[in-house]
């Protein structure tokens, strides 16, 4: 394929554009890298109906719909738009279904006003948080700029959902087992983990999340209590102030509602302090670095009440798994593959994240409460004989390895073909016995892998994409899905930009005609994403 090297600058937006000098500039360049390996740059047009296309069906176009945007340019694209549609924007991982809603009825929700956390969004955290309630306090600050627009379709009714399928109704499995699935030298720690669902009932289908509710560290919790000068036997709404510790309310980044309490019961520069940290300023420079036992130890001298300082942190959020199993293959089992995220705060390593949890905290026979999350798209194709192209580098092999039991267990006669990447081949091949042999069978009708650190030079998934784009257009010629599975801030992204190159060097089209064929694979719901 000719590859020509874009001029210095590159004006995709159009000056009539409805945009800022500033925006248009962003807008320009993020387009720009998006395909900056295509044969040929994108031009106005193509810019205005990639922008169309990642419209919410609303009031048009969305171009803040882009996790890896951080929060203030999200929010400079959203200057103007309805007060729900600037909500969306401050949402972080687009879609993701931690909140229990998608981002369009989470901001249609508070901006009608039955929903009245502000918290729910899990990846957005406490900038998320913060914003929406800056907005949200402008709900009834211009009802007559409200009148005159358009009415809003109203937000879909909260129905109480089954044991099991909500964050807001959890349910009792049990934990299994765990296994590593790295081996010696791998610079990672991913474990294979096992739930049984038959004695809760709970039945799911490929494509779906698990939700899963942590549980704090005893000791961290004792910790606290200390700091508190507390006893852990105090009682906290009708539970132990130890009990609503551990189960019920989040010990991570602490939330600006701790240092209100904080500067409601200190006085002077102590007070002034906690007042700028609720405000989101960072005086001392380790805001980031405090989570809920930072506050406490930064702060000494105060001593909130237990009822209070319970009352001032956050729920404990859950969080989100892509399964890795099939019920059809393994009814009354559930699989997740998780990595074991560890982090640092106020130079103590934290064992609090859900995945480290699973991986070091519970053991066979343990309950957990949990949940279903319902697949926002991301499933098989309604005909079992479609092709499908499945990409998952590391644990985005999750919901293929899922397809890959279900398509077997159906008998599914449609082909497969599974791109997986990761750093090493020799301790970092994920699920290598089961996948060979799925190969050697004939059900995965292709195994193409990559492996960034095995040469000298980083090999990644899209890199074996191009290398057989020839075969992959084929297969999307005769009609295959291609799935996306894994890291959004860079994977995800260079994913399609290699599939728009294939689809314009192998399909014969230009580029304009290959951003077109892609954004109608989307459309058409045969290219599907599920990243984080």
């Amino acid at each position: 394929m000719n590859q020509i090297t874009p001029p210095p600058k590159i004006e995709i937006i159009p000056s009539s554009a409805p945009f800022s000098e500033a925006q248009r500039s962003w807008l320009n360049g993020f387009f720009a890298g998006l395909l900056s390996d295509a044969p040929t740059p994108l031009s106005a047009e193509q810019g205005a109906a990639v922008m169309q296309g990642a419209g919410d069906g609303d009031d048009g176009e969305a171009p803040w719909h882009d996790q890896t945007m951080p929060i203030a340019d999200r929010m400079k694209l959203a200057e103007g738009r309805p007060l729900r549609r600037r909500m969306m924007a401050a949402m972080a991982q687009q879609d993701c279904g931690q909140c229990g809603y998608d981002c369009h009825n989470y901001s249609e929700a508070i901006a009608s006003k039955s929903e009245a956390r502000l918290n729910l969004c899990v990846p957005g955290g406490k900038e998320t948080a913060r914003m929406l309630k800056a907005l949200y306090e402008d709900i009834d600050k211009a009802p007559a700029a409200a009148s005159s627009a358009p009415a809003a379709a109203p937000a879909a009714p909260v129905v109480a959902a089954k044991p099991g399928r909500s964050r807001d109704n959890p349910i009792a499995a049990t934990f299994l087992s765990r296994r590593l699935l790295n081996k010696k030298g791998s610079e990672k720690e991913t474990w294979h983990i096992e739930f049984d669902l038959s004695g809760c009932g709970l039945d799911y289908v490929v494509g779906d999340s698990f939700g899963i509710f942590a549980r704090n560290d005893v000791g961290l919790v004792d910790q606290i209590i200390a700091l508190l000068g507390a006893s852990h036997t105090t009682k906290v709404n009708g539970k132990t102030l130890r009990e609503v510790l551990i189960d019920d309310v989040s010990l991570s980044p602490a939330p600006d509602s701790l240092f209100e309490l904080i500067s409601f019961i200190t006085g002077g520069a102590i007070r002034e302090k906690a007042r700028a940290l609720a405000q989101g300023e960072d005086p001392d420079g380790d805001a980031a670095t405090l989570d809920v036992m930072a506050v406490l130890q930064k702060f000494s001298g105060a001593r909130p009440h237990p009822e209070a300082f319970v009352e001032a942190l956050e729920p404990l959020q859950p969080r989100l798994y892509s399964i890795s199993s099939s019920h059809n293959a393994t009814p009354g089992k559930l699989s997740l593959t998780v990595d074991c995220v560890r982090y640092v705060i106020n130079k103590r390593k934290r064992l609090g994240l859900a995945s480290t949890f699973l991986a070091e905290r519970i053991n066979p026979g343990d309950e957990l409460k949990v949940y279903v999350q319902k697949a926002h798209g991301f499933a098989l194709p309604q005909d079992p004989r479609t092709p499908i192209i499945m990409i998952g580098p590391g644990t985005g092999v999750a919901p293929f390895r899922a397809f890959l039991l279900d398509r077997r267990a159906t008998g599914a006669p449609g082909k497969n073909w599974l791109f997986f990447g990761h750093q090493r081949s020799d301790c970092d091949f994920f699920y290598a016995d089961e996948l060979n042999a799925l190969k050697t069978s004939g059900l995965l009708t292709r195994l193409s892998l990559a492996w960034s650190r095995d040469g000298d030079k980083k090999f990644y998934v899209q890199d074996r994409m191009r290398e057989v784009g020839r075969e992959l257009w084929t297969w999307l010629a005769e009609g295959a899905n291609i799935y996306v599975c894994g890291d959004a801030k860079r994977m995800a992204k260079d994913v399609e930009r290699a599939l728009v190159d294939i689809v314009a060097q192998f399909g014969a089209r230009t580029t304009d005609e290959a951003v077109s064929f892609v954004a109608e694979l989307k459309k058409k719901g045969r290219f599907q994403h599920d990243v984080y």
